[in-house]
This record gives C-alpha cells, sequence and structure tokens, in this order.
C-alpha cells in the first residue's frame, strides 16, 4: 500500500469524523465507527477489491494497526448497506469543499450498470420490478439491470446521481434528479447542463428554463445546427472519461449486488470514491484532477 493512499485515508478519516463530530447516537456505540467505515470502504474501492472476503482477509493482513476492529464479512455488508444515506451526505460534503463545486458547467449522462445475465438469475432476483431490459448503443448491446444518470462537472467531480431502470426516459430522470434536489438548484442559479440528442425534450427546455438553466445539446441530423454546436462534443466526451473511470478503474459493472439496498451501497461507494479522490487531489495541488495512478496500488 503507498504513502500516497495512506495520506488519503487519513485525510478522509479524519475528514468525515469532524463532521460526525457531536452527532446525537442512541445505544452502544459501535467498535467500528462510521468514519472508519466509509474509509475502509473508499481503500477498498481504490485497491480493487470486489470480494468484501478477500478485502477483509488483506486489511487483517496490513491494516490491524489501523483498524483494530473488523467485522466479519455479513457485518460489513450489512453496515454498508445500512449507510447509504451516510455515502449520499459525504458525497456531497467533499464535493463542496473543492472548488470545482462553483463551476458553471455540468454534463450530463447515463451508462449501463449489470445487474444479471442469465435468465433463471433475472427471474430469481429482488432487483426484478427496479432493474429491468435495456439497450447501449455505445456497446452495441442489451443488458439487464440499471442506468446509472451522472451530472458532473468537466473536471469529474460528481454533482449528482441516480439508479433508474434502463426503460425510464433520461429526460424524466435529470428532471427528477433536479426536482427532488431543491438544494442544489438553489446554490447554482444560472447553471449550464451538456448532454447529448438524449435530452432533447421542449418540456424538458422549458423546466430548465424555469429554474433559470440551460441545457446545450447537438441537434438532430434534419434539423440546422445551432451556432457553436460542433464546439460541444469534447465537451460530452469528458463524461464519457469518467464513466469509463468508474467501470474501467472503480470496477462499477463489477458491483456483485444482488440487493436494492446493496446496489445503492456500491455504486455509491464507487462514486464516493472517485468523489474523495478529486477532492483529495485538489487539496494536495496534483495536476491532474481525476488521477488514481498515486492510491491504486
Amino acid at each position: 500500500m503507498t504513502t500516497d493512499l495512506e495520506t488519503l485515508a487519513t485525510a478522509l478519516y479524519v475528514k468525515i469524523d469532524d463532521s460526525l463530530a457531536g452527532a446525537r447516537r442512541w445505544g452502544r456505540p459501535p467498535r467500528l465507527t462510521d468514519a472508519e467505515l466509509l474509509t475502509l470502504a473508499v481503500m477498498q474501492t481504490v485497491l480493487g477489491f470486489v470480494s468484501e472476503t478477500r478485502w477483509l482477509r488483506f486489511a487483517r493482513a496490513h491494516l490491524s494497526a489501523e483498524f483494530p476492529y473488523l467485522p466479519e464479512q455479513s457485518g460489513y455488508n450489512k453496515r454498508l448497506r445500512s449507510a447509504n444515506s451516510l455515502i449520499s451526505r459525504f458525497i456531497r460534503t467533499l464535493a463542496r469543499d473543492t472548488d470545482l463545486w462553483h463551476d458553471d458547467v455540468w454534463i450530463v449522462d447515463s451508462t449501463p450498470v449489470e445487474c444479471a445475465r442469465s435468465r433463471p438469475t433475472v427471474k430469481r432476483s429482488e432487483l426484478a420490478g427496479w432493474a429491468g431490459y435495456g439497450y447501449c448503443p455505445s456497446h452495441s448491446r442489451f443488458f439487464w439491470g440499471l442506468r446509472l444518470h451522472l451530472i458532473c462537472t468537466p473536471g469529474g467531480l460528481p454533482i449528482a446521481w441516480a439508479l433508474a431502470n434502463p426503460k425510464i426516459d433520461e429526460r424524466e430522470v435529470l428532471t427528477d434528479m433536479l426536482t427532488d434536489d431543491q438544494d442544489l438548484l438553489a446554490t447554482h442559479p444560472g447553471q449550464t447542463i451538456i448532454g447529448d440528442k438524449g435530452y432533447v425534450s421542449k418540456h424538458l427546455d422549458t423546466f430548465l428554463a424555469e429554474h433559470r438553466l440551460t441545457l446545450l445539446r447537438p441537434s438532430y441530423r434534419n434539423l440546422k445546427p445551432r451556432p457553436g454546436e460542433r464546439l460541444l462534443k469534447p465537451i460530452r466526451q469528458l463524461i464519457e472519461s469518467v464513466n469509463d473511470t468508474l467501470k474501467g478503474q472503480l470496477d462499477l459493472e463489477r458491483h456483485g449486488a444482488r440487493t436494492p439496498a446493496g446496489v445503492l451501497a456500491r455504486i455509491g461507494q464507487r462514486i464516493l470514491t472517485l468523489t474523495a479522490a478529486i477532492w483529495h487531489n485538489r487539496q494536495t495541488g496534483t495536476p491532474t484532477t481525476r488521477s488514481l495512478i498515486a492510491y491504486d496500488h
């Protein structure tokens, strides 16, 4: 484990612990604190341990000094599944603590999160009713699972995210994401959002205009291109690189979850890890904002 990862873990633990200081907690305090839990979850994802059993075995061998108590796999999994609101809270806390939070441009897109492949697995999955079949044009394949809808800055900082059935229109999901997060709208008036052709909608344009937001996206081929439209393509590709980081380095599609709470926790765990790395890189002045190389070995 590198010194850089130790530095990230220490800074993250202190940040979370300080934020939770003074919070009232009923009953006997847990042997593994919430700050330790989230720090472990981030370290697990950075180091590429998809299996929680293997991760805890590694942690007991190499991190016993930093984490005197480590639960068994079932206990660790249960704590993570019950920490969904905590994970979402600190994704936002870390994001707010960076200069990128104040960027006046956002990029929005969605990407598949496969949850099963075989028909028997689909039929017995607890995700049935939420997950469903969808098609990914980028990879020319069908999948069964969910779509991760992500709003981020051009620097890759996650601003908001949601998981939805692939058949739900991504314009509806964007509207719901913004409607459900009034604090986000209140703190970012006049924001510009860049998306692809899937976000073409008069209803969406009207909704965004009412909330003082502007949506930029390419026109359909049968329509006259807007001025400067060709400049959108390289900007839209930035979120593709963010999705590639989530899938290639943080194993987004290898989450292994089988329940709704488990999927939320493990996807949130990966987004928290990306946010924590960007937060720490900005704090330390690392030239590449979204780089994980210093931490993943």
